[in-house]
């Protein structure tokens, strides 16, 4: 008797687990229904484990671009928000042939020039025939797909995208700040 009501503990134990998996899985915005690596690393991150709930601001990046200098701006607002709740999410892109090919030189230009933190991952295709699937979706759901390096998609922690940003949108324009700010207080 006492190992069968073992068994039953087990069952509804390991059945319990299930459902949470099944729930957290339906719970995650589809845009984070993604596996994506860190730049420079053969480590992954799952995007829905590591930033459901979050405000997140997306950023396709490049190393050799004008734009460049905006590393430190968004260093600071990851800096200045990340303790409630915000993110930015790095994409190195070679889409318009201002990526370094060497991934660890992109990651030594991020970290010693800019003196980036917030997360960077391996570098992907952001428009084109060959975008990357979180790249193809931000497009579908903003009806903007990038023009050029340094575009960003902010979504709110619900999974919403509440608007992009063209490239000449520096990380302290007053509109793109206080957005970010409306996201968080949601």
């Amino acid at each position: 008797m006492k190992s069968l009501i073992n068994i039953k503990t087990i069952v509804a134990i390991a059945l319990l687990s299930v459902t949470s998996v099944s729930t957290h899985a339906a719970e995650c915005p589809d845009l984070l229904k993604f596996v994506k690596r860190k730049l420079n690393s053969q480590d992954t991150v799952n995007m829905c484990d590591a930033y459901q709930g979050k405000t997140i601001l997306f950023v396709n990046t490049a190393s050799y671009c004008g734009f460049t200098p905006q590393f430190e701006g968004l260093e600071t607002l990851y800096s200045k928000y990340q303790d409630k709740g915000f993110v930015v999410l790095g994409f190195p892109s070679h889409d318009f042939n201002q990526e370094d090919k060497s991934e660890v030189k992109t990651g030594q230009i991020c970290r010693l020039t800019y003196g980036v933190k917030f997360p960077m991952f391996e570098a992907m295709s952001v428009k084109g025939d060959d975008v990357d699937p979180l790249y193809r979706m931000l497009a579908n759901k903003s009806g903007q797909a990038p023009k050029w390096n340094f575009f960003k998609y902010l979504m709110d922690k619900n999974g919403n995208v509440v608007n992009a940003y063209a490239s000449a949108v520096k990380p302290t324009d007053e509109a793109l700040v206080g957005d970010i700010e409306k996201a968080l207080q949601l």
